[in-house]
């Protein structure tokens, strides 16, 4: 008998519940910027190594297959997007509504919700296509309409 995969917003959620204590506790212990550094540093690196295993699922590393696999992080209405443009070497579109950024708010995680869930776009995009530069100036999360994701293929 196999199980429906939880969501990713629905692990987030999980998680959330686990590093809220945990960072009031080392933020009682290390201070607030220690704690938020090492946090950071953490949440990134579990990001890029996401991505070399998503890497390892895809057909290849090409922009239209990081597009296919975005139902992994959209699963459960997790995000409304709206694609800008889809070619061999651009990837851009916005994200107008995050239920992870409503998610983090719920639980009094404001502050965080950015170093738990956006901060990992980038790292996730290193490892998954190093050849891909990943640009965003503003989301959801830390008060802006809308999230800007940009994806540009280097070329050679």
């Amino acid at each position: 008998m196999s199980e429906e995969p939880i969501s990713l917003l629905q692990q987030r959620r999980i998680e959330a519940a686990v590093v809220k204590p945990l960072v009031q506790a080392f933020e009682a212990e290390l201070g607030r910027e220690k704690t938020r550094a090492i946090l950071a540093n953490v949440i990134t690196q579990l990001a890029h190594d996401a991505g070399k295993a998503l890497a390892k699922t895809a057909p290849d590393t090409s922009l239209a297959s990081f597009a296919a696999m975005s139902e992994l992080w959209t699963r459960g209405d997790a995000l409304e997007i709206e694609v800008l443009k889809q070619t061999r070497t651009e990837y851009a579109f916005n994200v107008t509504r995050c239920r992870y950024a409503e998610m983090y708010r719920e639980l009094g995680l404001d502050e965080l919700g950015y170093t738990l869930s956006c901060n990992r776009d980038g790292a996730l995009m290193a490892g998954f296509a190093p050849d891909v530069e990943f640009a965003r100036t503003q989301t959801i999360m830390q008060g802006a309409s809308h999230c800007d994701f940009r994806y540009r293929k280097r070329e050679p």
